[in-house]
């Protein structure tokens, strides 16, 4: 059995992948993160604290372990936080990539790394996993910076690139916009929502699953991973009201410019999912699927 270690365990995506393991067994899982370990479940794998800039413990607990592949989920992902506090963002994104990809390298360990969609520019979506990369915030720039060192590193890797993840953990630390939604909307709160943003939600679900297809199938290179619909961020929230029969006659659709956030968005993006599907047999779910999902465990 292959034995794999994830980064930033406590997070959205962390848990689900430990979730997924937990329900096939089909690999020994190290889970890691910062802190003690906010997963349920604490049986079926070995929960380790591991703090992604702390170097020399990064080497010990890789060095204990030797697993076969690290996914690596863990990142500072607030695009404004990015924005303000870049030297933090650098830190994080860039410098804990360099840190795990030189052990990687020495130990021939796999990485499969996170991405995201926000190393395009908005202008041409949705984009193939060859279309050029043009960040317009500090958080893109950031995430194509790791991607580069990674491409030209000598490891054996897969970056999978994604698009706005929702999805239900266990003690929610952060939320995401189907919860953030759902939430405003049932206090009936005014809530703004741009309406000329377009994205692919995806849930968390299924990015966890085409983080284990990779290491399965010994996929290599990049892949674009996330849900089948397209759609407005204000349609999203629509949907989100529509699904639980609440009423969205408090949503106020606004301009991106008009919110004034410290980091510029991309407008378009979206993938096509032509690859993953071919490679991993990648298969997600529609929204209102996704949306069912969370109805399901919220119950």
């Amino acid at each position: 059995m292959k034995t794999i270690l994830t980064t930033g365990s406590n997070g959205l995506l962390g848990q689900k992948i430990t979730e997924k393991v937990l329900s096939e067994g089909h690999v020994n899982l190290i889970a890691t993160s910062k802190g003690v370990n906010r997963y349920p479940v604490k049986e079926g794998y070995v929960y380790e604290e591991m703090d992604i800039l702390d170097v020399e413990q990064v080497r010990s607990v890789i060095e204990k372990y030797k697993p076969d592949a690290i996914i690596h989920t863990a990142a500072m992902t607030n695009v404004d936080t990015c924005e303000m506090n870049k030297e933090h963002c650098l830190q994080l994104n860039v410098e804990a990539v360099r840190t795990l990809l030189a052990i990687c390298e020495e130990k021939n360990i796999r990485l499969i790394h996170l991405s995201t969609d926000f190393v395009f520019d908005g202008q041409d979506g949705p984009y193939r996993e060859e279309d050029a990369v043009n960040p317009v915030s500090y958080y893109g720039k950031s995430k194509v910076l790791a991607e580069e060192l990674i491409k030209n590193s000598k490891a054996n890797y897969a970056i999978l690139r994604t698009i706005l993840v929702y999805g239900i953990s266990n003690d929610m630390s952060r939320s995401n916009i189907v919860l953030w939604a759902k939430e405003a909307l049932e206090k009936a709160l005014p809530i703004n929502v741009v309406n000329d943003q377009w994205r692919m939600p995806t849930l968390a679900e299924d990015l966890a699953e085409a983080c284990l297809l990779v290491i399965e199938k010994e996929a290599k290179g990049i892949y674009h991973i996330s849900g089948k619909d397209y759609m407005s961020i204000a349609d999203l929230v629509r949907k989100v009201a529509e699904y639980w029969g609440l009423d969205d006659s408090c949503i106020n659709e606004v301009s991106s410019a008009s919110l004034k956030q410290p980091a510029k968005r991309p407008v378009r993006t979206g993938f096509v999912l032509d690859k993953a599907i071919k490679d991993l047999g990648y298969n997600p779910h529609a929204f209102e699927e996704g949306l069912l999902v969370l109805e399901q465990q919220m119950s």
